[in-house]
């Protein structure tokens, strides 16, 4: 009786940790951790967001 209470209490607060986790983890496509400035730039110019001037002026201030 009491292994079976231990496993079910046991078992829901690894699934409200698990879902807590879930739920504030950025999913994978809007991620910014990991990933340099330069990157998030080359990412913008990569979708058309900024122009190949805007680029460049704004990889050489990075790169200062």
């Amino acid at each position: 009786m009491l292994t079976g209470g231990l496993l079910f209490w046991g078992s829901l607060i690894g699934l409200v940790a698990w879902g807590f986790h879930r739920s504030t983890r950025r999913s994978e496509g809007s991620t910014t951790y990991g990933r340099s400035p330069l990157d998030h730039l080359k990412s913008r110019y990569a979708k058309g967001e900024i122009s190949k001037v805007e680029f460049e002026e704004m990889k050489q201030n990075l790169l200062v």
